[in-house]
């Protein structure tokens, strides 16, 4: 079974993304910020990490993604950034942080989902 793991800071978005996962075979955790979303990554070495943007507290999204990106353990972890910023510049900084891939908010439980079975192909 794929462990992912969610990073979002809104209570009620985290259920969203955990209801529209709950009929898929993952073993789904939570972080409510950061500092705790970047613990649990190096905690349980995840197979993909949904990752806001913007959070408060001492790390936002980008670097969450950065410093996922300098740890040798998560090489293989997947990073999906999920932002509301959609200007030119926000997604230049997105691209620089490493994640395999982005959506941008609002997005809809189907577009999520394609995401993810593209970034965790079937074994």
């Amino acid at each position: 079974m794929k462990t992912v793991l969610i990073v979002e800071d809104q209570a009620d978005i985290r259920k969203l993304i955990r209801m529209t996962l709950e009929f898929e075979p993952y073993e789904v955790h939570e972080a409510a910020n950061g500092a705790e979303g970047l613990r649990l990554a190096i905690e349980l070495a995840p197979d993909l990490i949904l990752l806001d943007v913007m959070m408060p507290g001492e790390l936002d999204g980008l670097q969450v993604c950065a410093r996922v990106r300098a740890q040798p353990a998560l090489a293989s972890t997947r990073v999906l950034l999920l932002t509301a910023l959609s200007q030119p510049q926000d997604r230049d900084a997105g691209r620089q942080a490493g994640p395999d891939a982005t959506l941008i908010k609002p997005f809809s439980p189907l577009q999520l989902i394609e995401t993810i079975d593209r970034l965790l192909p079937p074994a």
